[in-house]
């Protein structure tokens, strides 16, 4: 008996129909303990996570949003997080994106060896920097006013975050600079324009796809780190982040899972708030495709 063969559109659409039903299986799947969080932050005076998890609530109770909302310490908490991460993350990338030039396409010497000195700090766990951090911050203390040097203050916790990101930044943009042909330059050069023109009409347009990517691991890197900020603040109430605010509703003998839950929520929003905005950049890709003929 010879059997019927399907069409190759009614192959097609049987592929596509199999490959949507795939996606949003994963969807659910991937979004099931984010639900249980919405779930969790609207019961009431929730000191037990209920069994079996909720995946999506059975009422509407913002209490717990309202409550968070009216400490004080959130508002405070959330600017500093705020200039915290801002000021970092473009002060970083300012510096990675000059430093990550001068390393692909100027030469200078002892340009290679320097360049593996920054992949040498890569390599040291983070969490082994933070005495020397301590001492260096500690250190600088002929600033008046400030007799612990820079313990204890904002830009104390800013310069060791930048520090400690410019060198995976430059990393990551000097491989991608590496990638767009020299040739589009010789126009500028022959112009007579020079380095910081090649790099401000021609690398940093094209390099946005890869800034827009450090920028948003930076963002939510900074904004969710916890160690640094605790050893460096301290029980400093004016420079709490939030961070240190979450771990604070965590109770000694009891805790709140729905202002837990709650407040973790609302910290998301300002990352969904970044990634939608820079997600366009995401995707955009290699701009220099096809643009020269080597």
């Amino acid at each position: 008996m010879k059997k019927k063969r399907l069409s190759y559109e009614t192959t097609r659409r049987l592929t596509q129909i199999l490959l949507w039903a795939i996606l949003i299986i994963s969807l659910f799947i991937f979004s099931v303990p984010f639900l249980i969080m919405i779930s969790a932050s609207m019961e009431e005076f929730s000191y037990v996570l209920p069994y079996p998890p909720k995946v999506f609530p059975t009422r509407f109770n913002f209490s717990a949003y309202q409550y968070v909302l009216s400490m004080p310490a959130f508002g405070t908490a959330l600017m500093n997080s705020i200039i915290n991460t801002t000021i970092t993350v473009f002060i970083s990338l300012l510096v990675s994106t000059l430093s990550a030039y001068g390393f692909a396409r100027i030469k200078f010497p002892g340009r290679d060896w320097i360049f593996r000195l920054y992949i040498f700090t890569l390599m040291v766990p983070g969490f082994l920097n933070i005495i020397p951090q301590f001492i260096v911050l500690r250190g600088i203390d002929f600033i008046p006013g400030l007799p612990n040097g820079l313990i204890g203050t904002t830009f104390g916790l800013i310069l060791i975050y930048t520090s400690t990101s410019i060198a995976g930044h430059t990393f990551f943009l000097r491989n991608y600079f590496r990638t767009i042909p020299e040739t589009l330059s010789e126009s500028v050069y022959i112009d007579g324009g020079g380095h910081f023109t090649v790099f401000s009409r021609i690398y940093l347009p094209l390099s946005l796809p890869a800034i827009a990517t450090m920028s948003i691991f930076s963002f939510q890197g900074y904004w969710e780190e916890y160690f640094t900020a605790k050893v460096l603040i301290g029980a400093n109430e004016n420079l709490i982040t939030l961070p240190l605010l979450l771990q604070r509703l965590n109770g000694e003998h009891s805790t709140r899972w729905d202002l837990v839950f709650a407040a973790s929520l609302l910290v998301l929003i300002p990352i969904i708030i970044i990634y939608t905005i820079f997600q366009k950049k995401l995707i955009a890709g290699n701009l220099t495709q096809g643009s020269v003929k080597e």
